[in-house]
């Protein structure tokens, strides 16, 4: 594998909001959304990351509560990323062609979207029963950074997440992970982090759920090195930060480890 070629980037602005989400009530979650957000959104960023289903909570109501595509949470989506002149992003539940999948969406303050679909469906709760799986993964582009998108269960195939010939430099995830597997989380980010030298965002929830399943947080950010540029347990948090596109490239000079990497191709199932 040829080196790659490094051009000068901007550091990215991210905004995360690690948010308490009403048991499936759209209405209510985007009031409550929006209204934090214009309380607590005072410089400009470049993205806004939202929660795993941050409309609904993590429900397995696919059918009462779909939307289409452009239906109302995605036209919401839309006018925040208009209103804040920033990409708005997080995932929600979809019906399209008769399915329903857990869909993150990618929103830009033009309209233009683009989209992944959960690939790893979390069968201990019952998600492959209500839901059908992602095929195709996603790397969009903004500011010259190029940002892998992935959601909550993701997390736990490596494989599906490896930076194949650097084709990334930002994983981003977006999760409603359960504190009882807290540990799991704090150990699996970093991991990524460090055998894919990349920056991993990753967004939480925070609160219990309808199924009376505690959600403690934790979003952090890590640099490509595992170092910790943001992480927050236990409140609800909008925070905003700055990442250095140059602390990526000296990692990946400094220990090129990605040449190295074992070739593979990944099977549709």
């Amino acid at each position: 594998m040829e080196a790659p070629v490094y051009t000068q980037i901007e550091n990215l602005k991210v905004t995360v909001f690690q948010a308490y989400l009403f048991w499936e009530n759209i209405e209510k979650n985007l009031l409550n959304l929006a209204l934090r957000l214009s309380m607590g959104v005072r410089e400009k960023t470049d993205i806004i990351i939202l929660p795993e289903m941050f409309n609904t909570g993590f429900s397995m109501s696919s059918e009462a509560l779909a939307e289409e595509m452009g239906g109302k949470t995605m036209q919401w989506m839309q006018k925040m990323a208009h209103q804040y002149n920033c990409v708005v992003t997080g995932s929600i539940i979809i019906k399209e062609n008769n399915q329903y999948f857990n869909r993150l969406i990618w929103m830009e303050p033009d309209g233009k979207n683009q989209h992944y679909d959960k690939r790893h469906l979390f069968g201990m709760g019952d998600e492959d029963q209500h839901f059908s799986p992602g095929k195709e993964k996603l790397i969009v582009e903004l500011k010259g950074w190029k940002i892998r998108l992935a959601i909550c269960y993701d997390l736990r195939f490596p494989v599906w997440l490896r930076n194949v010939d650097q084709e990334y430099d930002i994983l981003l995830l977006v999760a409603n992970w359960p504190d009882k597997r807290s540990a799991h989380w704090k150990a699996l980010i970093p991991a990524r982090a460090i055998e894919n030298q990349s920056y991993v965002i990753a967004v939480n929830r925070v609160g219990h759920d309808g199924n009376q399943i505690y959600h403690s947080g934790l979003s952090m950010c890590l640099d490509p090195y595992g170092n910790t540029v943001y992480y927050k347990p236990e409140d609800e948090d909008l925070y905003t930060f700055s990442i250095n596109y140059e602390e990526l490239v000296k990692v990946r000079r400094q220990f090129p480890f990605l040449k190295d990497a074992d070739r593979f191709t990944i099977e549709n199932k």
